[in-house]
Parts: C-alpha cells; structure tokens; sequence
C-alpha cells in the first residue's frame, strides 16, 4: 500500500453531487491535496502558509488580496 492511500482523505460534503472535487489529507506532518477523479496521480502538499491562505480566501474571497500584500 502507498503512503497516500494510508492517509484519512477527506472530500467536502459539499462536492457529493459533482465530479469537481478534490481530497484532502491531513498526514501529521502536513496537508496533501488530490484530485479525487485521478486518486493515483500526484498530490499536492502546500506549506502551512498557502494552505492558512487558501482556506481565508475560501471564507471570505476579499481576504486573499489582503493576505497577499503581506
């Protein structure tokens, strides 16, 4: 078994009535993104820092321009 497949991989409730989706995991050592149509192909593992950014632009989109001027 790959180190991917051992990891707890989460989708968004959200994503249950389309194709759009991607996975989340979270390893212990960081964050791993995938898509979840191409579960073998590569993950991504943002740093601590563009993941906090990511989710502050998911809750509030007007928060991304301000997280970037820092």
């Amino acid at each position: 078994m790959t180190q991917a497949r051992a990891w707890a991989w989460r989708k968004s409730s959200r994503s249950v009535q389309t194709d759009n989706c991607v996975e989340v995991a979270c390893t212990g050592t960081g964050i791993r993104v995938r898509d979840s149509k191409r579960r073998r192909d590569a993950v991504i593992a943002p740093s601590p820092a563009a993941w906090t950014s990511f989710l502050r632009a998911v809750d509030d989109p007007s928060s991304a321009s301000r997280t970037e001027a820092r």
